[in-house]
């Protein structure tokens, strides 16, 4: 029998004594060789290599670790300390010392790896069945593929064996196994989980992705695990808005106002279902609140061939230096001598082509705050890859391939069933650090497709003793207002402080009648206080929007008695702006009767 294994519900599990972590494990580790024949494992730890981990468990309470118990799977491309990591590659298996540093964070919060996963050799490759290890098959038809390269990953979570599992994901492999295996698949911002410990496919692009049950369970492993890592020259810190506590739980509940991109330009290769369950999608999201707007797609599309078309195939070529050919199957061995015929040339040329559309890209990303694509255009059986191992793979990678090379992060999320029994899903992506803003959209659209979990047939359950951490804070605007009503106006002398950092000139307004206007005693600067004893008036003030990062400086350079508060305007609403101490207009000059800072300097003239 099928175990729900959410993150919440294990936890409830546990804490209430209904279940032990090795009574669970040994249910799931016979399950897994029960279902040996999905080739999802690699490596499988024996009960006896598992015992260390569960006797720490025996030291501590549920409420002491985040991931007590939790049982989880470790593509065979990420080490484990004392296990062989092979990348599907038996003559470049090699025994780590040391775990990975991903890894490490998982086992000090008290989950327990159950073993390493089959992948495609190398990480090459979105179909799951380029492995000497076996084909992986998927969890719902085991004529189609599981796709991959993290296979083992997605099947041994999608059936059950798992909780969540780590993938990697450099050209897709840790999304488009989600969409076929119904299961959350998301590939973190570039450098938010650190690489050390794992075996490079494309050094500079590489990241280590989740695949979970829930969008909630992605969004807590992703707080848990994104940790800067000096060790790893491409790690990176997650901003405060990226974190557990601004995930929003209850987002479909919400109804939030959001926009979204549609490309102009798909491709369903044919499949009338997959188109059908796109659409149902966007209009699942309008109906959540969402405002879809068209884009262009082409620059993405063109931005995602110079992944193997383009120079970025020398970096596979790099990391497999020291491996015989012939110890390589013969169409990972094709892809990556490809790159014997890139130039230094060629790299430089791929980097500035890549630049230009990145600049594109990401000026059409500032219109909305996520761009929906089908994460595949169909899904193929095993005979089918067979056939055309290269052309339907890259068919696979048409929506995927961008996504590393633009430094965008992504969510695929899985919304319906096709009439083969596997599941597809759509993908979410944005900017850099959107990580837990594009997690709780997509758990939006995934609440109102209302599926079971993954391919065990269950349906989730009550979600309880949630994380207090996770506060349902709304998401912090990349543009501030600010309101301005002397020297900051548009074409008085400190003007540029607000333009030099970006700033935007958003409206032209007044205050609520509640404000008074002074002349500060040096007689250079505007006070504007208010008064509530009914001698003040509407006071024109412009609204800028300046970039959030920008906002802590622009602050810091304001002098005394002038500080950041908050304005009533004259349509109710209070927005952050100047406002005066009210022991600074000892002595100010009272202009209120001129309505505006401008209209007193020019009563001077």
């Amino acid at each position: 029998m099928a175990h729900d294994l959410t993150l919440d519900h294990l936890r409830n599990t546990y804490s209430k004594g209904i279940t032990t972590p090795r009574e669970l494990i040994t249910s799931l580790l016979k399950q897994a060789q029960q279902q040996a024949n999905y080739n999802a494992w690699i490596t499988l730890l024996t009960r006896e290599e598992l015992e260390p981990y569960l006797e720490t468990l025996d030291r501590v309470r549920p409420i002491d670790l985040p991931l007590y118990g939790v049982p989880f799977a470790i593509k065979d491309n990420i080490d484990l300390a004392g296990v062989p990591t092979t990348a599907a590659c038996p003559d470049f298996s090699y025994t780590p010392r040391e775990s990975a540093f991903v890894v490490k964070l998982l086992i000090k919060s008290g989950a327990v790896p159950l073993g390493k996963t089959n992948l495609d050799q190398f990480a090459t490759g979105l179909v799951g069945v380029r492995s000497p290890y076996g084909e992986g098959k998927n969890s719902f038809n085991q004529e189609y593929i599981s796709g991959g390269s993290s296979a083992g990953s997605a099947i041994a979570t999608a059936l059950g064996q798992v909780s969540f599992a780590l993938g990697t994901d450099t050209a897709g492999s840790g999304r488009v196994p989600a969409a076929l295996n119904n299961l959350i698949g998301h590939k973190p911002t570039r450098g938010l989980l650190s690489t050390t410990g794992v075996v490079p496919a494309c050094k500079s692009l590489d990241c280590v992705s989740i695949f979970a049950l829930s969008c909630r369970d992605a969004a807590k492993l992703l707080d848990i695990t994104a940790k800067f890592d000096s060790a790893d020259i491409y790690s990176r810190t997650t901003p405060f808005f990226n974190r557990l506590r601004y995930f929003q739980e209850n987002f479909s509940n919400n109804k939030v106002s959001f926009s979204f991109g549609i490309p102009e330009q798909l491709d369903f290769q044919g499949n009338k279902e997959t188109q059908a369950l796109f659409y149902q999608s966007i209009k699942q999201l309008k109906a959540l609140g969402g405002q879809a707007v068209t884009v262009d797609f082409n620059p993405f599309i063109e931005a995602a061939k110079l992944l193997y078309e383009g120079p970025w195939v020398a970096e596979r070529w790099i990391a497999t230096q020291g491996v015989k050919p012939a110890s390589m199957l013969e169409v990972i061995r094709k892809v990556i001598n490809s790159a014997k015929t890139k130039t230094a040339a060629d790299a430089f040329l791929g980097q500035y082509r890549l630049k230009a559309l990145k600049r594109i890209c990401d000026k059409t990303l500032e219109n909305v705050d996520f761009i929906i694509i089908p994460t595949i255009p169909t899904a193929y059986t095993r005979q089918q890859i067979s056939k055309q191992p290269i052309q339907r793979n890259s068919i696979l990678g048409t929506y995927t391939n961008f996504m590393n090379l633009l430094d965008y992060s992504a969510t695929a999320v899985p919304v319906g069933f096709l009439s083969s029994g596997i599941s597809w899903g759509v993908t979410l992506f944005s900017q850099k650090y959107c990580d837990m803003s594009l997690l709780s959209f997509a758990n939006g659209l995934h609440q109102t497709c209302n599926l079971p979990l993954a391919a065990t047939g269950k349906r989730p359950g009550e979600i309880s003793n949630q994380d207090s951490s996770s506060c349902q804070l709304a998401t912090p605007d990349k543009l501030i207002k600010i309101v301005v009503c002397g020297a900051h106006l548009e074409g008085q002398p400190l003007n540029w402080q607000l333009t030099e950092r970006g700033g935007q000139l958003f409206q032209e307004t007044t205050t609520s009648h509640q404000y008074r206007l002074y002349v500060l005693p040096e007689g250079e600067r505007p006070a504007l206080v208010r008064d509530e004893s009914g001698g003040g008036q509407a006071i024109r003030v412009e609204i800028w929007q300046l970039p959030a990062e920008y906002f802590g400086s622009f602050v810091a350079a304001i002098p005394a008695p002038v500080g950041i508060g908050k304005v009533e305007l004259a349509n109710g609403s209070w927005e952050t702006g100047f406002i005066c101490e009210s022991w600074g207009i000892q002595g100010a000059n009272d202009i209120t009767h001129y309505g505006s800072w401008p209209n007193w300097l020019n009563s001077k003239h």
